[in-house]
């Protein structure tokens, strides 16, 4: 797919226009704080997730600095190629609630985007994925996949309420032992939604291990080998059967059904899986040096943008959020490499960051305003 235009009203700090990328490299840049990564979020939520600063929906209208408030409304617009043909989406934020139109249907959430755009974003944060707990691995596997599937991310909303049904039916059992008759019933319940997740999750890690392998090679030089597996709660030995996990899966809630009482918390299932990562057969979270550990995740997000593409048959943007920095040359040559051919949104302090490679653009951000620069492509190339 292949961003065309991208309109902003009261979004953020930027003013109210419109940006038209080129099909390639788009380099961003600017001062801190002038709206550079506003132009990034506003393009990731038309994928219909949330925020990957974190923002609530209800913090994206401008504010209003003489007041200290943000505005009720705003709205983003997005022209795109995707499916063979030409698309229009919009996005309103109204009083903390989301809604979209997609080519002329309005639709009463802005969830209904889920599938529609797809892209990767890679920032800072994501340096965390390996040096962090289990859950930004997580948020890493469930992100992508409900760009995949659409339908997993309604799957998962029913396990997380699930899960939060019966852990607070856990605390009321602690207080009235005679509810505890009623447990079996949300264990079927979790135990039916839990291997659909599980499932999801070992087929995806399945698709980019190998993936993530040979671009972790290519960026390191071989020098040692970058290994992925799916970590399920509870863990099963490899190549057991979703069945075998659902026998397990009863089993062990049946066993720290007391201590799950006493504590009012599910202590297994997916909402305690892992994705494991190993460098040369240690862990990279333990053993990685910096340098490694980047050029993991590294890996990973070139993988999942791979995979995107190949189960979608729709190439994603790829929304690069001052990553470049924190990148050595030859990794952010690496990245460029990989990415050749996909549209790219690069955000940087400075033009020179980036060594454009082939025809692009360049859009320097002040004050929420945006001058688009065009960029020839260098001599020999």
């Amino acid at each position: 797919m292949v961003v065309t235009r991208l309109g902003c009203q009261n979004f953020r700090n930027l003013r109210d226009g419109e940006l038209f990328p080129c099909p390639g490299v788009n380099v961003i840049y600017g001062g801190n704080a002038q709206g550079k990564t506003n132009l990034l979020e506003g393009l990731w939520l038309f994928t219909g997730g949330h925020s990957f600063r974190g923002a609530k929906d209800v913090e994206l209208p401008r504010l209003d600095t003489a007041t200290g408030e943000n505005a009720p409304t705003a709205a983003l617009a997005l022209d795109f190629f995707s499916e063979g043909r030409e698309q229009k989406a919009l996005l309103q934020f109204e009083n903390g609630r989301r809604s979209s139109v997609i080519n002329g249907v309005k639709k009463k959430t802005g969830s209904a985007l889920v599938g529609k755009v797809c892209a990767v974003i890679f920032s800072p944060e994501h340096l965390l994925l390996v040096k962090e707990g289990p859950a930004r691995r997580r948020g890493f596997l469930d992100g992508a996949l409900c760009q995949i599937r659409p339908s997993y991310a309604g799957m998962l909303h029913v396990y997380q309420r699930a899960l939060s049904q019966r852990n607070a039916l856990l605390k009321d059992i602690g207080r009235f032992p005679e509810l505890r008759d009623t447990l079996e019933v949300w264990d079927a319940r979790l135990i039916q939604l839990g291997a659909a997740v599980m499932e999801e999750r070992r087929r995806y890690v399945e698709k980019i291990a190998p993936q993530a392998q040979e671009i972790y090679r290519g960026i390191s030089r071989g020098k040692e080998e970058l290994s992925l597996s799916y970590a399920p709660s509870p863990r099963l030995p490899e190549g057991s059967s979703q069945q075998d996990w659902i026998e397990l899966f009863k089993t062990e809630l049946r066993r720290t059904e007391a201590s799950d009482v006493r504590s009012g918390f599910t202590s297994v299932g997916p909402h305690r899986d892992d994705l494991e990562i190993t460098l040369g057969g240690l862990s990279a979270r333990m053993y990685g040096s910096q340098g490694q550990q980047r050029s993991a995740v590294l890996a990973l997000k070139l993988a999942e943008a791979q995979a995107l593409s190949q189960l979608t048959g729709e190439t994603p943007i790829v929304l690069l959020d001052d990553v470049m920095s924190e990148l050595d040359q030859s990794r952010q040559d690496y990245l460029l490499n990989h990415l050749h051919g996909r549209q790219v949104f690069i955000t940087c302090c400075s033009p020179e960051t980036v060594s454009l490679q082939e025809t692009g653009m360049r859009f320097r951000v002040e004050a929420g305003e945006v001058f688009p620069e065009e960029v020839e492509r260098a001599a020999g190339l």
